[in-house]
């Protein structure tokens, strides 16, 4: 693991005997078998400190804490207006757009996206349906219904963005988003 720390001899003394209790994978059995060779070495005799000693070393490096006042002006999506989801729920006003992201992993998923929703804003489509499915594993959510809510935050897709919602039954329900995108610069009502 990168920029991880060593292990004392008192931890990798009792890493290996947690790892004896474990069954080692085809080919890893050498590395087993170095921890017994560690553990056979006698351990140096702990020395119980009295009075107030020094803290422990953190094991966490420190983060550097950004400023609270941003430098841009962040957009957060609001949810789709009623009367618009009604309309788009019963067909009144057209989705312009469709796409599909089932089967695909999420590294896939989120580039098809990202140039489904750029070309549709270059376009000038308002409102577009994006198909995640509900997932395969029964009682939890499928991981591209999960991530794409979490994506329209992510810069690349916040300017392209306006609001979106859940789809209604008749478009897929749950496994389903309404999507209504921004408007282009200049462009008016």
């Amino acid at each position: 693991m990168k920029g991880s720390r060593k292990l004392g001899k008192e931890e990798r003394i009792l890493w290996g005997k947690v790892a004896r209790t474990a069954r080692p994978i085809s080919g890893r059995l050498e590395d087993l078998l170095a921890f017994d060779d560690i553990e056979e070495t006698p351990a140096e005799p702990v020395v119980p400190q009295t009075g107030i000693g020094v803290f422990p070393r953190m094991l966490a490096e420190p983060v550097e804490v950004l400023p609270a006042t941003p430098d841009k002006k962040l957009k957060i999506h609001q949810p789709m207006e009623k009367p618009v989801k009604r309309k788009l729920t019963r067909g009144r006003l057209p989705l312009e757009g469709r796409i599909d992201l089932h089967g695909m992993f999420q590294s896939e998923a989120h580039a098809v996206l990202l140039d489904f929703l750029l070309r549709a804003h270059e376009r000038g489509l308002r409102h577009v349906l994006v198909i995640t499915g509900k997932g395969r594993s029964i009682g939890s959510d499928g991981a591209l219904k999960r991530a794409v809510p979490m994506w329209f935050s992510k810069p690349e897709y916040r300017h392209l963005i306006s609001s979106y919602e859940d789809a209604s039954a008749n478009h897929g329900g749950d496994g389903a988003l309404y999507v209504r995108l921004a408007r282009r610069k200049g462009e008016k009502s």
